[in-house]
């Protein structure tokens, strides 16, 4: 009787544009850092903005939680909205941790590889969202998830590069401390974008 009930009810379709809103705005903090590396002078005020965006990043998981609490009938699983919504969530969180790690540690400038790396996030999420956009009807949706694979590879590969100069140029080991720490967040936040393409890749394969 559920089954049938779940039929013929109607789906409450709205979780699409949250999402989507989620991702334009994941996408404004991934091009505020790499802004950040590309212009570093006014470090307080950029880490000031993305903190601002991932507040708004928040309030939007929680708008959309709290919107799967109150619905009866889910346009796909309540368990992947659930995972899809908290891992966008990560991605915005590593992206403000980066800033918060620059002003801590006091970094005067960005080292070789931290503008790569930003430039590789910002073209994952930009797939994040192409992704979540065509979630509704999966045309084409495929050929993102594909390209976010292939970009979180890229990431690996620049991370390595960069801690391997890191540790070929750098002399002071508090440096080198540092800004391995930051790579790597820099990085995860790249893996978190695959996250979010298995998420929906489960999504599409079970709608299939």
């Amino acid at each position: 009787m559920a089954n049938v009930l779940a039929r013929l009810m109607p789906r409450d379709q709205s979780f699409f544009a949250m999402f989507t809103q989620v991702t334009e705005n994941i996408q404004q903090g991934a091009q505020a850092l790499a802004d950040l590396f590309d212009n570093y002078e006014h470090i307080v005020s950029q880490a000031g903005r993305i903190k601002e965006i991932e507040h708004r990043g928040d309030q939007l998981t929680h708008e959309i939680i709290t919107k799967l609490n109150q619905t009866f009938i889910t346009p796909f699983d309540r368990e992947d909205i659930h995972q899809l919504t908290t891992k966008l969530d990560d991605i915005l969180d590593l992206i403000d941790a980066v800033t918060t790690r620059l002003i801590i540690y006091r970094v005067s400038k960005p080292r070789p590889g931290a503008a790569e790396l930003a430039d590789v996030l910002v073209k994952a999420t930009a797939e994040v969202h192409a992704a979540v956009s065509r979630l509704e009807k999966h045309d084409g949706i495929m050929d993102n998830l594909i390209e976010i694979n292939r970009l979180e590879n890229a990431g690996d590969a620049a991370v390595r590069a960069a801690i391997a100069r890191l540790f070929d140029e750098e002399k002071d080991p508090f440096e080198v401390i540092k800004w391995k720490e930051i790579l790597e967040v820099l990085e995860t936040a790249t893996d978190k974008c695959e996250d979010v393409a298995n998420v929906i890749e489960t999504v599409v394969l079970k709608s299939a």
